[in-house]
């Protein structure tokens, strides 16, 4: 992936740009400006000014980065893949699909960073494609980050029983619902600086982790086992899934594929945060370079370290989901240590691990809430979601989001892993819709470029091997979005329950796609007719008049000069 182009010391999305000698956001300053909002305004169905905030410095961006790519699926669910798998086909699916969370995130470095604008990949899709085509985009990524926010307060609250069930369900769900309202509606610079923590520990979690598979497969353990490869010889590679014979073993790798395009994250995260970071233009493209390591580091290396530290048939790890068992029990880590005879380890993992479950649900409800803002400053949400607090939060979104997150109750009557996989069949097919619809937006935007002559030499970051991997990444994950729940068809397993948490955005997305376009007559445009060339010029204001703003502190400085 290469950085090309352009000298500017950085840009940012459009804020109240109708008086920009007026607006803080020109400015770089902390000033106060009300909402767009007031009840008295007509028509809540029209475009409106932008007014959050830019103080996301480099280093929230691209802790923020990890943040939302990690969750409990990458320490715990990941065990699930092993068992239907084994390690081979867990490491091959893993690698497989990084490679097309790289080709989506390609697509989007290139978009974002021309445009840094709060929600850029659902308003691109509205501008580059057609007006209906992004109100689908739109509504179908909120459902997908406003259902991942109760799944990961259950996560939470399954970690926490862990060491005890004191504490009754509701009062944990409760707490963390607070919290998550705490952090998000009173400043972005307050969910900034939480989520560069939380992400941190979860840096640190997954990095112990694979050493600590590296130290003990050399025989570091207290029974000095030099293991290394063994459990890829015995039982095997592969695990047989449903059938046997090679269908068997490719209905496990298939398995694992699925798996794998739950866990493993896309480029959305650090995108929806472009809109309020400080100098974009330059810090977004470095935030989406990193993307590459992460990808290696965390998910291919982590899948790698899973398949050694534990056979793909240890019955603890099948009882552990099986039975449900509370927290970081059905880590394979833990399960590892475990087999080992290695004490405290497990709860320092499941602490930290209760963190990055924590830290993965305050990343949901900010996307969450920022998607339906960019919904509404475009026009296809009420006007009512545009209002921002006087530090720049859109807080009715933010309200909107937490009072979803109260279906995270329906543990308290129902079985905690039941919950957890209704939330996942729900969303996970959202997320397959969400990289398709950026990947094609992103063939449209090119196309749109080529048209109207905007050379992509001349753009803030030009992306390698254009359209071929934007294509790739469609296909690959259009094809996945109707796999996920293939299960259903197979003989003897149709359940009708999963089909539907399996399929029913599918359905939705073309329904509010037709809808909105019988409704509103709107055009699918041609590459000439689309406007590439809105905001920029207000764009390139903000990028002459930027001027940065130190840090508080030596220890900030610090901080900065490493994340940056």
């Amino acid at each position: 992936m290469t950085s090309t182009g352009i000298e500017h010391p950085g840009a940012g999305s459009i804020h109240s740009i109708e008086k920009y000698d007026e607006t803080p956001m020109a400015r770089g300053v902390d000033d106060e400006v009300p909402g767009t909002y007031s009840p008295g305004d007509d028509d809540s169905l029209k475009p409106v000014l932008d007014n959050t905030h830019r103080k996301l410095k480099p280093r929230h961006i691209q802790l923020i980065g990890i943040g939302g790519t990690i969750g409990t699926a990458l320490y715990v669910q990941i065990g699930h893949g092993l068992l239907n798998g084994g390690p081979a086909s867990l490491f091959m699916a893993f690698t497989i699909w990084c490679t097309f969370i790289l080709a989506v995130t390609i697509c989007m470095a290139e978009m974002v960073t021309y445009l840094p604008i709060s929600s850029p990949f659902i308003r691109f899709a509205g501008r580059y494609v057609d007006e209906a085509f992004g109100v689908a985009a739109g509504y179908n990524f909120f459902v997908f980050e406003a259902m991942l926010v109760p799944f990961e307060i259950v996560a939470c609250n399954v970690i926490i029983h862990y060491w005890s069930d004191i504490v009754p369900a509701g009062g944990i769900i409760a707490i963390v619902i607070v919290l998550y309202g705490i952090i998000n509606i009173f400043a972005v610079k307050w969910y900034g600086e939480s989520e560069f923590w939380l992400a941190l520990g979860k840096v640190v979690l997954i990095l112990g982790l694979i050493a600590y598979t590296f130290i003990t497969m050399l025989g570091g353990n207290p029974q000095h086992d030099r293991f290394g490869f063994r459990y890829w010889k015995s039982p095997g590679p592969f695990a047989e899934l449903y059938k046997t014979g090679d269908l068997g073993r490719f209905l496990g790798f298939l398995q694992c594929l699925i798996q794998a395009s739950f866990t493993i994250a896309g480029p959305d995260y650090v995108s929806m945060a472009a809109g309020e970071a400080e100098n974009p233009r330059v810090v977004m493209p470095r935030a989406y370079n990193k993307v590459f390591g992460r990808l290696m580091a965390f998910f291919v290396l982590g899948s790698l370290a899973v398949g050694i530290n534990v056979p793909y048939n240890d019955p603890e790890l099948k009882d552990a989901f099986s039975n449900g068992r509370p927290g970081a029990a059905a880590s394979p880590y833990v399960v590892a240590m475990n087999r080992l005879g290695i004490t405290v380890l497990p709860d320092i993992v499941n602490a930290l691990v209760l963190s990055a479950a924590f830290s993965a649900g305050n990343s949901y409800v900010y996307c969450a809430s920022r998607s339906l803002f960019g919904l509404a400053l475009e026009g296809k949400a009420p006007k009512i979601f545009t209002r921002c607090t006087r530090n720049g939060v859109p807080v009715y979104c933010v309200l909107l989001v937490l009072l979803l997150s109260l279906l995270s109750f329906l543990q308290v009557s129902n079985n905690s892993a039941v919950v957890l996989q209704w939330f996942v069949n729900l969303v996970t097919a959202s997320q397959l819709i969400n990289f398709s619809v950026m990947s094609y937006t992103f063939i449209c935007f090119k196309r749109a470029c080529e048209a109207q002559g905007l050379s992509r030499d001349s753009l803030p970051y030009k992306g390698i091997l254009q359209p071929y991997l934007a294509w790739y990444a469609l296909t690959g994950c259009f094809i996945m979005t109707f796999v996920g729940g293939y299960t259903v068809f197979l003989p003897g397993q149709w359940d009708i329950p999963t089909f539907l948490f399996s399929y029913t955005m599918i359905g939705v997305f073309p329904i509010l796609f037709v809808t909105w376009k019988l409704l509103k007559k709107t055009k699918w445009m041609k590459p000439h007719e689309v406007d590439i060339h809105r905001d920029v010029e207000e764009i390139e204001e903000y990028t002459r008049n930027f001027v940065p703003r130190p840090p508080k502190n030596k220890f900030y400085k610090a901080l900065d000069t490493i994340f940056n």
